[in-house]
Parts: structure tokens; sequence; C-alpha cells
């Protein structure tokens, strides 16, 4: 990720339309590792179960790194409509077709007021972040700005489980990368982003230290390779 020299605000009218797959591997893998409908599904049952269906409909929420937007298509349809998006590509923030507000521009950097969000929602995004501990603190912090005081963060990011270690383990088998469409997809991305990935999954508590100086947890999950977390600022 590269942190750009200003802050860039587009509504998805005015977000350029340019190619995905012939620009960026890792985006092309991104884009077919499921179909929208089925990602779309996955955060819906996802967001549910993190106690989405509890919080307020007028709630003014914000989805980081959110990619060609399906998370924000979901938030829709569980009935929220004060949603906006955010994403360091304008490839992948030119596939969102939706009513939300998508801006290009640095999560390290968000184009929000103080106190002026009630939830901010991550869905594998921090590690792609460059450096650990610096870039995850500046996210952070930027994050604690943005949230309203008894506002809630959401992330769900990968995290070292056996489940996770097989799926690698297999992931690196050809047959098997050639058989299951997924799985090439998976490797791929795993490949284009391996140095900040594995950093990422090789620091569990730089990365859960570093969370717990900046929000206090109110639930936590690990699992399937998932962490799962919500708390709210310090």
């Amino acid at each position: 990720m590269q942190t750009p020299s200003h802050q860039e605000s587009r509504t998805n009218a005015t977000v350029p339309r340019v190619s995905v797959v012939d620009d960026d591997p890792w985006e092309a893998a991104y884009t077919r590792f499921e179909t929208p409908e089925q990602e779309i599904r996955k955060f819906i049952g996802r967001l549910r179960a993190l106690g989405a269906e509890k919080w307020p409909r007028e709630s003014q929420i914000v989805e980081l790194f959110c990619g060609r937007g399906n998370g924000l298509h979901a938030l829709f349809r569980l009935g929220f409509e004060k949603i906006e998006g955010v994403d360091l590509s304008p490839r992948l923030a030119a596939l969102y077709q939706g009513p939300a507000k998508c801006y290009v521009c640095d999560c390290r950097r968000l184009p929000f007021a103080d106190r002026s969000k009630d939830v901010l929602i991550v869905q594998g995004g921090l590690h792609h972040l460059p450096t650990l501990p610096g870039s995850l603190e500046e996210t952070l912090v930027e994050m604690r700005r943005v949230l309203r005081r008894d506002g809630r963060l959401v992330v769900v990011e990968p995290w070292s489980t056996p489940f996770l270690t097989f799926v690698h383990a297999v992931s690196e088998i050809p047959l098997a990368r050639r058989m299951w469409g997924k799985l090439d997809a998976l490797a791929t991305m795993t490949e284009y982003e391996r140095p900040t990935y594995e950093r990422w999954l090789g620091s569990p508590k730089l990365v859960s230290g570093v969370m717990r100086a900046n929000f206090r947890p109110l639930y936590e999950t690990f699992g399937w390779g998932k962490w799962k977390f919500v708390g709210s600022p310090l």
C-alpha cells in the first residue's frame, strides 16, 4: 500500500471506470475468489453474527478497505442507508455501484470529522498495511479519532489457526489449484501480498497489543482462520 499525497473524495458515480484484470494481478484474483453475490451473502451472515441487526438503522457507518463494495451492499440490504466506503484502490472502488458514497484515500488519513461516525468496519484490510506496528497504530488512532465515544469498531482479519495452516498447505499443491479456482485465487492473492500477510500472521501478540491500546474489546473470537473483534474506543 502506498500513501497518496492527498486525499481524493469520489462518489460511486465519479470513480473512474478502469480495468482491474489488466492492471493488478492481486485485484484480478480477488475479483474471481468469489462472485459479488457470494461475498454479499457472506458479509450479511458475518455482520448479523457480530450484532449488526441490533445497531440503530440511522447509524452512520463506514467500511474501510471496502474493495469493490460488497460489504456496502450487505449493509444496505440489512437496512442501513447512511453508509460510506473507503479504499486506496480506484480500480476496486470503480466496481462499486450503489447508494453509498465512496472515497479513494488512505485509511491512515480519513476524510471525516472527529467523533462523526457510529460504526467503522474492516473486513480483511489491516493485514495489507505496509508496516507493523507503525501503520497499524496510525490506522487505529485515526479510527479512534473518527468514532463517536459510544461508537463501535468491527474487525475481521486472517489469523494463524490450524485451519488456515491447512488451507495454505493445500494451496501449494498445483493439482489442487487447477481443480479449484477459488483455491487458486487465494494462492495468487497470498503470493502477491506475502510480505505483509506473513508479517501479520506472525505477529499476533503485537497486533493484539496495539488493538487493545486503542480499543476496549466487547467481543472477540479466534477460529477457522479468522480474528473477529468488536471494540469501543478508549
